[in-house]
């Protein structure tokens, strides 16, 4: 009798450690990919490569800015007589590069989502041609994605786990073939020290990576994302979307991380837009004396949707508190690119120096927010206008 009590009591556990275990499926997925994360050490110095304390005489080649933001909508900049909550977030410094400059109303990204996209940018070819035509995704990404129905889907999702198998367990080995010629390997050729800033998303291992794809210098990191900030930093303001899954994984599971050249990961010294424009200035001075090309690749305003104090605090006017968050992200993102065009002129090197501004694909739908890419229809992963239509 105690026996048959010992077990029913045994199988009552048994189903409530299988009850909670599937409430928490997604949660126990992103926890396993947390402890994926290597060890990060704490802010550093990053000792950039000096050039000449002098000028060379004669003519030199122009030095080539590259600036890319990440999931910016088409009506995220003012520029085209929209912007974000109406125009209530200007987009000064970044519309300055159009009218100082030559606008490409008609531009598109070369595919929907980010890795193809930026691939076609590296190597100037569509992504389909030379075999990465789709976004790397590590394996718990795709279980979450693949689970998790979003209320009003007009389709279940689903994740096929035989396909699973035949994927690398580091999603680093998804990556850019080596053998394309990238852009940054073509300057160099030709004089240019090289230096990437911010998200790769080309592949993290060997051989893939910045710097052994014609990048002198890498300041960044190699996934797909990142945080801007730790989501408990007192100078932070967090906006989640817990309707979807995606927002869901990368609450749970992005790293706050940086690389120089390889180096052990490190956390970077503030927001990371911010960051990223600090580093940025420093190669610029570092560079002056030299051609360079600077590939400034900024995370902003990709989700997770966070934005300084400072910049929610001054967009008082924006009620909805999500879009308030990523509006401060676009006004954080145009002064920072402010920033940049100051520190050229600062050197005497704006009227020597080629500023290209895009984005690499349209806003995303995941974000909740309906106007992002207005006028045009569609988003992110779609080949609608809106998806492939940027500034």
């Amino acid at each position: 009798m105690k026996l048959w009590r010992w077990g029913l009591a045994g199988l009552a556990v048994l189903v409530a450690a299988g009850a909670l275990a599937w409430v928490f499926r997604f949660d126990l997925i992103i926890l396993a990919a947390r402890m994926r994360w290597p060890d990060i050490g704490p802010p550093r110095e990053v000792a950039w490569s000096q050039g000449p304390s002098v000028a060379p005489a004669g003519d030199r080649p122009p030095n080539i800015v590259f600036i890319l933001a990440d999931d910016l909508g088409f009506n995220d900049i003012t520029l085209n007589g929209g912007g974000v909550a109406g125009g209530a977030v200007p987009t000064p410094n970044i519309d300055a590069i159009a009218r100082q400059g030559v606008t490409f109303a008609n531009g598109y990204a070369g595919n929907a989502t980010c890795a193809p996209s930026r691939a076609a940018i590296m190597t100037g070819r569509y992504a389909t041609r030379i075999g990465f035509e789709f976004t790397p995704a590590p394996i718990p990404f795709s279980r979450v994605v693949g689970s998790f129905r979003s209320p009003g889907a007009l389709h279940p999702p689903r994740f096929d786990a035989e396909a699973a198998k035949s994927m690398p367990d580091d999603v680093d080995a998804l990556a850019l073939p080596t053998g394309e010629i990238t852009i940054a390997e073509m300057l160099r050729e030709r004089g240019y020290h090289t230096v990437h800033l911010g998200k790769w998303h080309l592949g993290g291992t060997k051989g893939a990576r910045p710097e052994d794809q014609g990048f002198d210098e890498s300041l960044g990191f190699m996934a797909g994302g990142s945080m801007f900030l730790p989501k408990t930093h007192p100078d932070v303001v967090n906006s989640k979307q817990d309707f979807d899954p995606i927002d869901k994984f990368l609450w749970g599971a992005l790293p706050f991380f940086v690389e120089f050249n390889g180096s052990p990961p490190f956390e970077p010294s503030g927001y990371m837009t911010d960051y990223l424009t600090d580093e940025a200035v420093q190669a610029i001075r570092a560079n002056r004396n030299r051609p360079f090309f600077l590939y400034l690749a900024y995370n902003a305003p990709h989700t997770p949707l966070q934005a300084t104090r400072e910049d929610y605090e001054a967009l008082s006017q924006i009620e909805d508190h999500r879009l308030r968050v990523y509006g401060a992200m676009i006004r954080n993102l145009d002064r920072n690119i402010g920033r940049v065009m100051a520190e050229l002129k600062a050197q005497g090197l704006d009227d020597d120096t080629l500023v290209i501004f895009t984005s690499d694909n349209g806003g995303a739908h995941y974000v909740g927010l309906p106007d992002l890419n207005r006028p045009y229809r569609g988003w992110k992963a779609t080949f609608f206008e809106g998806g492939v239509h940027t500034p």
